[in-house]
Order: C-alpha cells, then structure tokens, then sequence
C-alpha cells in the first residue's frame, strides 16, 4: 500500500509543489522573453489557445482527484460507523446468552473496542505498530471464535446462540471491510500527473507573459497559492489519520463508554 509520497508530510509536498511551480513559471518567463521580438499574432494566438486548454485540462484533473479522494473519505468514516453498529449489536445480543458465556465474552468485546479504539488513532504510515494492532485483533478473533464453538457445543439455539454468532460474523465483516478502505489511496500515477500538468501549465502561464515583455500578473501568482490549497486539501483527505481533516472515532468512543456503563450497571 505504501507509495513514495504516502510516507511525507502533506506541507512537504505542497511545498515543494509551490516552489516547482514558481520555478516552471520563471521558466516560462525568461524562455518567453527571448521570443518577445517575435510579435506574430499567429503565435499569441497559439500560445493563448494552449493555456486555456492547460487550464482546462487542469480543472478536469483536480475535480477528478478531489472527487476520488472525498469519496474514500466518505466510505472511510461510513465504515467507521458500520463496525460500531455491528459490535454494539454483538454487545446487546450477549445478552441473550447464559453464564459464563455471557461473562466471557463481554470481557473479549470490551478488550476488542479498547484495540480497535486505539488502532484508530494510529497512522497508517506508522506500519510497526499498526501491523501489531491488527495481529492483536486478529488473536482476539480466534478468541471469540473459540468461545462462540464452546457455546454452541452446548446450546445450538438459533434464538440465543444463533443471533449471537451471525452479530459476531457481521462484526468481523464490518473489521475487514474498514481495513480494506483504509488500503485504498488516491493512486500515486494520478497524483504524478496532477503535479506535472501544474508544472507545464506554470511554464505556459509565464511563457505568455514573457512574450508579452512583462512579469507574470499576480493572478498567476494567485492562481499556484490556490492550486496549492487544494493539492493540500487533497492531500489530507487522502490520510485519514494525519493532518487537519482526519475520520471521526465518535461511534467507536460512545460505543465504548456504553459498553463501560453497561458493564458497570451489571456489576451493581
């Protein structure tokens, strides 16, 4: 999963972005200024149509990234969302149950939330101890399961036992599917391009104004800051558990404090 940018800091890029970006449109602008002389319309004319075309193409591509990139964003906090469903639906169906299955299990689901709270916090750059949560999630999946084989063993009632087990599968499906949208980044060769459009589109840009003897206006200026932002907002959409837009925890959180409430009123 992890690519070449996925591992650098967003300001880093859009950094660098903003100072390729302001070279490419000095570029344009020295090469501009040696064709000045040449005052042809036809040139202009063909220069002019270029840049729009760039321009166009340019808003084409980041509407394309942006989409994609609020798209899994999206898809990301839903799954948030489906798995505090499914395990709070296994929380409730233990309650179906007699002990000490009921008891057993219970102590499983609130160490599981507790992993699955803290591996949400995690950044998906930081692979050690990411992989360490999921192989601890993956231990507490065979230890449910281990408990659910006991259970049915000894009571294979579809009302109790059966309920419980297909909440548990859903909960386990709901874990994976979570994971499967956190693997899912905008594709690097998307982004490569979007940042080698905005390259030539700066050259093109300072190239107009160059044979037009005069420094480039500071709309273009305007323009790279704004071509910027939003690289970086895309960017950041892109990291769910980095920078200033990250998935809201919320559902698991208020799951937890439920199941720590229900726990307690259980014990008095």
């Amino acid at each position: 999963m992890q690519e070449l940018l996925y591992n650098h800091d967003a300001g880093l890029i859009t950094a660098a972005l903003a100072v390729g970006m302001l070279a490419a449109l000095e570029l344009g602008y020295r090469l501009g200024r040696r064709r000045a002389l040449d005052t042809r319309e036809a040139l202009r004319t063909q220069i002019n149509s270029v840049q729009a075309s760039l321009l166009g193409l340019l808003a084409l591509i980041i509407g394309f990234t942006f989409a994609v990139a609020l798209q899994h964003y999206d898809a990301r906090s839903a799954a948030v969302v489906t798995e505090a469903n499914a395990l709070g639906t296994t929380w409730l169906r233990t309650s179906l149950l007699a002990e000490p299955e009921r008891g057993e299990l219970r102590m499983l689901l609130r160490r599981y939330v507790d992993m699955r709270v803290g591996e949400g916090h995690e950044a998906l750059s930081e692979s050690a101890q990411r992989s360490a949560a999921l192989a601890a999630a993956n231990q507490l999946h065979a230890a449910l399961w281990q408990a659910v084989t006991r259970l049915v063993s000894k009571d294979n009632n579809p009302v109790t036992s059966g309920l419980f087990v297909a909440a548990l599968n859903d909960s386990i499906d709901a874990f994976g599917a979570r994971n499967a949208h956190l693997s899912r980044p905008v594709p690097e060769v998307v982004l490569w391009i979007l940042f080698a459009t905005f390259g030539v589109t700066a050259a093109v840009l300072g190239y107009s104004a160059g044979i037009a003897r005069h420094r480039p206006p500071l709309a273009s200026m305007l323009l790279v800051a704004l071509i910027v932002l939003v690289t970086y907002l895309i960017i950041d959409l892109d990291r769910p558990r980095r920078g200033l837009i990250q998935i809201s925890q919320t559902p698991m959180l208020e799951l937890r404090a439920n199941m720590q409430l229900d726990g307690a009123g259980a014990a008095h």
